[in-house]
């Protein structure tokens, strides 16, 4: 009796097995295979193999779902299939098929992978982990498929509702109408919130957080000093940090043997006010209290989405100024520059625009032979802010001097239509513009000279790395492929990168979210070094020969190592 029951426990397990293996699309596997092999080659960033287990994860669900509706749309236009014994076989030979391809990807990941990092001069890797790969992609296709079909589930339980009191076809709509809503008030409302909620309490948390090595400063010309207007605890981490740092007078001295100035910082925190207006009047008047406007060079910065400004970005105008430079920024979020541009994308372009208003406001009404060169400079999202601060009729009549931009955002509007339009036979990851006379783009080597025109009242230079995903990723990468993978590659960009529909887009997605993750020099992380020429073309530094610009340029290349 008992090796009945078992025997019959035995061909119930089989069923169950059985209906399992049938429930899956072999369609839907097949591609889903390719998505999964066409995720392991390279893209701008390289990957570590927990990253690339989750790409080529969702990779493989993405493919699998794109054939289950392909061949749900076989069925539903009546098209002949194979049926019973010949598509079971079919699908075993499909499933052969689908681990060899993935087999030989998964062999060939790491080739791939020291493709980017030996651009980037990174250690090369042994081995891509295929196992611990196959388990992480395999664990969160599971994931997704469990989500899809819990989708499902709640369609067809609507949807049968509904067919009570209304035709077939209308009860499917209503179904899934009712199970995205179920599923979309489940993300926003719950998941996403939560994790803004827990993202911001962290990010202001750390905001808060007292340098150990910051004390408040004694000179009464700092931003934070018992003098100033600003409390040193309102600053906030990021504004103590640019306020503390960047090189004295005696650093300077010291390495330009020559007199110099103490550089002047000015930052407003976010506690410092409560509206974008408030910071931008208190900053206005710290910088007066200062002396900012006696100095030869002012800057008015947007910093990044956390109120992070790079030092490898202002501490080189100083040396070239020979600290004779004054800037002001105020704050304007907490969350990383991704997660600010998803969810609060106007807190910048405000911030920026009453900061500009109140900073030229009161330039334009200095003596133009008594005021400093006002500049403006941003990186990444600050870039993208400090491009909405103000349009071109609006300081045309009294223009301000010069723009540097370090790694645009791709919706930035002035570098989109400039790329579009670059001049044709110039690459779009370093595309030329006209005559040269008002915007040009540089990267790791100097690109500004052998212009076709002189420069106009106003300079404008974009700072750009062609393996910047911050920049060069596209929605459209999701169909077509970029106009910066035509022709030839960037300096670090993998010459075995390659265009996959919707593969690509997801790739790139992964890669800004991984940006900041690339040595210095790559990615989203601008050096030091790199931003000397730039500043010196647009604030037009005469008076540094070759030599002494090179020994600059060292000095900031080995100060990042």
């Amino acid at each position: 009796m008992a090796e009945v029951e078992g025997a019959k426990g035995d061909a119930r397990r089989a069923v169950l097995m059985l209906r399992f293996w049938r429930s899956f699309s072999g369609v839907g596997l097949m591609i889903g295979t390719l998505f999964f092999a066409a995720s392991l080659t390279p893209s701008l960033i390289p990957r570590n193999f927990a990253t690339q287990g989750v790409l080529s994860g969702c990779a493989l669900a993405a493919g699998y779902g794109l054939g289950v509706f392909f061949r749900w749309l076989w069925r539903y236009l009546e098209l002949p299939e194979p049926e019973g014994r010949l598509a079971l076989r079919g699908k075993q030979v499909a499933m052969i098929g689908c681990a060899l391809v993935a087999a030989l990807f998964l062999w060939r990941a790491a080739g791939w992978q020291n493709s980017i990092r030996a651009l980037m001069g990174m250690t090369p890797v042994d081995t891509a982990h295929p196992l611990e790969v196959g388990a992480i992609a395999l664990l969160a296709f599971a994931i997704l498929l469990l989500l899809a079909r819990l989708f499902r589930v709640i369609l067809q339980f609507a949807a049968r509702r509904a067919r009570s009191v209304a035709p077939r076809r209308v009860s499917n709509v209503v179904g899934a109408a009712i199970a995205i809503a179920v599923f979309w008030a489940a993300i926003d409302g719950v998941l996403f919130r939560f994790a803004l909620r827990a993202a911001d309490s962290s990010f202001r948390a750390v905001d808060a957080l007292m340098e150990p090595d910051a004390p408040r400063p004694s000179d009464p010309n700092k931003t934070g000093s018992a003098g100033s207007l600003v409390e040193w605890a309102d600053l906030g981490r990021m504004g103590r940090s640019f306020v503390a740092s960047g090189p004295t007078r005696e650093t300077l001295r010291a390495f330009l043997k020559r007199d110099a100035m103490e550089p002047l910082r000015v930052y407003v925190g976010l506690r410092s006010g409560e509206t974008a207006e408030e910071r931008a009047k208190l900053a206005l008047e710290e910088l007066k209290r200062v002396g900012g406007f006696a100095r030869s060079s002012l800057v008015v910065i947007m910093p990044t989405g956390t109120g992070w400004i790079d030092p490898e970005g202002i501490d080189p105008l100083e040396y070239l100024h020979r600290g004779d430079v004054a800037s002001v920024a105020i704050q304007y979020s907490y969350l990383a520059s991704w997660l600010s541009l998803l969810t609060e994308p106007g807190y910048g372009d405000e911030a920026a625009r009453a900061l500009f208003k109140e900073i030229y406001g009161y330039w334009t009404t200095l003596p133009k032979d008594d005021r400093p060169k006002l500049y403006l400079y941003g990186l990444s999202l600050g870039a993208l802010s400090s491009e909405k601060s103000s349009e071109l009729f609006e300081v045309i009549g009294d223009p301000y001097q010069g723009v540097l931009w370090a790694g645009p955002p791709f919706p930035s509007r002035i570098w989109r239509s400039a790329t579009d339009n670059r001049n044709p036979g110039s690459p779009a990851w370093l595309p030329r513009f006209r005559d040269g006379s008002y915007i040009r783009f540089t990267n790791q080597t100097n690109a500004l000279g052998d212009p076709v025109a002189g420069w106009g009242p106003i300079r404008l230079v974009y700072l750009q790395y062609a393996s910047d995903p911050i920049t060069f990723f596209e929605i459209a990468s999701l169909y077509r492929r970029p106009a910066w993978m035509i022709g030839p590659r960037g300096p670090d960009v993998s010459p075995d990168l390659r265009w996959y529909p919707v593969v690509t887009f997801m790739q790139l997605l992964l890669d800004v979210m991984m940006a900041t993750q690339s040595p210095m020099g790559h990615g989203h992380v601008y050096a030091g070094a790199h931003y000397i020429d730039p500043w010196i073309a647009v604030t037009d530094v005469r008076d540094w020969s070759p030599d002494e610009i090179a020994r600059l340029k060292r000095f900031f290349s080995e100060r990042a190592q």
